[in-house]
């Protein structure tokens, strides 16, 4: 396998190379945000889409961005074949910067900028096939989950709670509604209708759930964002999770019983579907 490389601060290098130092308020605060970009073919997957969450993000946490949209994507596309030009998942991330170790801001600091690629590594087709488990779970995060933050501890203890349960995801409820995934976007169908949530500070705008969103209006798949209750979503007859890099996959098991007949469903099998068809013209443009 050729050696992975990576960007940091304006140099190409080895990932195994690369270094930061141990005053990087991203280190010692997790004071930074980040992003996941699929690759099909050498291209990036709805580039725009993530360079503006990306910037919305450095807004969020008052951070400029250090480079423009032409910069990034020269360096993005420089990763890409750096790494074998073909399928990959990159990996960008942006901390204040190096400073004494102070809560307040620092008054000048250089923001870090880091970009890493690794393999995309397709779901297992049994997955796809049979579905997964999750749980539900009580949403302890902050109030800013539309932010893309490095700061993921409380993402990790959560999506841990739902290995040690034998299952792929943990699916969040806060005030009784409905959030978004430990690491991903929910959908439910409930008596023929496709339901997400709304976007807002709750939880992550996700690139794919918004294509998701898009391809079901565009081939008349009837879909509404709105809030979901937990009772809803007891009831639902499919239940999805969408990431970057799970794509659309079926939850077929919730809490230990099983979601509909417990098998992915037909409106997950015709996004699914159309889904890929939309990668497989990207991968014919590119």
């Amino acid at each position: 396998m050729p050696e992975s490389i990576c960007y940091l601060n304006g140099n190409y290098l080895p990932l195994d190379k690369a270094c930061v130092p141990v005053l990087d308020r991203g280190f010692i605060f997790g004071d930074g945000v980040y992003e996941v970009i699929p690759v099909y073919a050498g291209k990036p997957f709805r580039l725009d889409h993530h360079l503006q969450r990306l910037n919305n993000s450095l807004n969020g946490v008052y951070l400029s961005n250090p480079l423009d949209e032409a910069n990034w994507t020269q360096i993005l596309q420089q990763i890409i074949e750096h790494n074998g030009d073909g399928d990959q998942s990159l990996y960008l991330q942006v901390t204040r910067g190096v400073a004494k170790r102070d809560h307040g801001f620092p008054a000048t600091t250089e923001p870090t900028v880091f970009v890493m690629s690794n393999p995309f590594k397709p779901v297992d087709t049994r997955l796809l096939e049979e579905g997964v488990a999750a749980i539900t779970l009580e949403d302890i995060r902050w109030q800013y989950c539309h932010i893309k933050s490095i700061a993921l501890l409380p993402n990790i203890l959560l999506r841990q709670q739902a290995l040690d349960a034998d299952a792929a995801e943990a699916i969040l409820i806060k005030d009784n509604k409905v959030t978004e995934g430990a690491a991903s976007n929910v959908f439910i169908v409930l008596d023929g209708i496709l339901l997400t949530p709304p976007k807002g500070e709750c939880l992550l705008p996700g690139i794919t759930r918004d294509l998701v969103v898009e391809l079901a209006d565009q081939h008349g798949v009837p879909c509404q964002q709105r809030d979901i209750s937990r009772e809803e979503l007891s009831r639902a007859g499919e239940i999805w999770v969408t990431s970057s890099t799970r794509e659309i996959l079926p939850v077929t098991r919730l809490d230990g019983h099983p979601v509909g007949d417990g098998l992915p469903g037909p409106v997950w099998q015709t996004l699914y579907t159309i889904y890929q068809d939309y990668k497989d013209e990207l991968r014919r443009s590119a």
